[in-house]
């Protein structure tokens, strides 16, 4: 199976990488539509930024867990209530 890589902003990898954040949120677009339903994946690869395939520092490779559809606001998405998928980052990296 495939694995699907996340590129992240830097505060929210090291919220991930340091336990507080357990979800990262993607906008219900098509987009996202054909990259997550009706699939599955042996893991999620979350990267700080767009790092080279050595470091290895800017890279967290967990166990994919799934993820639920929500609906909610947040400062990234803009003052209004957006649907989102919300993905499960609370594995322990590999």
């Amino acid at each position: 199976m495939a694995d699907l890589t996340l590129a992240l902003n830097g505060e929210y990898f090291d919220a991930i990488r340091d336990g507080s954040k357990t979800e990262e949120y993607r906008l219900r677009t098509d987009y996202w539509n054909k990259r997550l339903v009706c699939r599955s994946y042996d893991w999620i690869v979350l990267t700080r930024g767009y790092p080279s395939r050595e470091d290895a520092s800017r890279r967290l490779v967990l166990p994919w867990r799934g993820y639920v559809t929500k609906a909610l606001t947040h400062p990234h998405f803009g003052p209004d209530e957006v649907q989102v998928f919300a993905i499960d980052v609370s594995g322990q990296p590999q």
